[in-house]
């Protein structure tokens, strides 16, 4: 494994200038927030997996990954994409009882797939533009919107985005259509 999975160390403000090498769900990310006018600075590296692996990339952006989990009720009729630092440790009984369900657990890939067109350690809120059903219900963790700026990937885990926290809840969600709820993970 090399020493660095970040050898460009470049921050970049926006898209890249050719997106011929990059897959179509990360362009289509590019696209809508350009399209809403919401600024970004973007960080190009080796696939990222875990947020542990993040972590060079944070101290580059200077704003922490998110760490999104993929959920779903045990009939797999709920589906939730959940936001939260990624220093936190998700306990499945603790969020179940805040949105009145029971049984939480991770999603299968294929539904990731189906529903917010990315793979498994691609998990990103960017996906929800590929969920023009609301299939998925948005829930993030009240301390992901403390910080001015969210890091996630833009469906592509080969890039790191910083994005204003006020444009992701005031711009990128409404353009969606997915309303978050907010809950308090200890």
């Amino acid at each position: 494994m090399p020493d660095s999975l970040i050898p460009d160390k470049t921050l970049y403000s926006g898209r890249p200038a050719d997106c011929a090498s990059r897959l179509p769900r990360e362009v289509a990310a590019y696209d809508l927030l350009d399209s809403l006018s919401i600024p970004y600075e973007r960080l190009d590296h080796e696939a990222l997996f875990t947020i542990e692996a993040c972590h060079e990339a944070d101290a580059l952006l200077g704003v922490a990954m998110c760490k999104n989990l993929f959920l779903c009720n045990r009939q797999h009729t709920a589906f939730y994409l959940l936001m939260m630092p990624g220093a936190k440790h998700f306990k499945t009984k603790e969020l179940s009882s805040q949105i009145n369900t029971s049984r939480l657990s991770f999603a299968e890939p294929e539904y990731l797939l189906e529903y917010l067109d990315i793979i498994p350690g691609s998990v990103s809120i960017m996906g929800l533009i590929n969920d023009k059903e609301n299939k998925v219900q948005l829930l993030i963790d009240k301390d992901v919107i403390v910080p001015d700026h969210i890091g996630c990937h833009p469906c592509a885990n080969t890039s790191s985005l910083k994005i204003r926290t006020e444009d992701v809840l005031d711009v990128y969600l409404p353009a969606t259509n997915h309303t978050p709820i907010f809950v308090d993970l200890s």
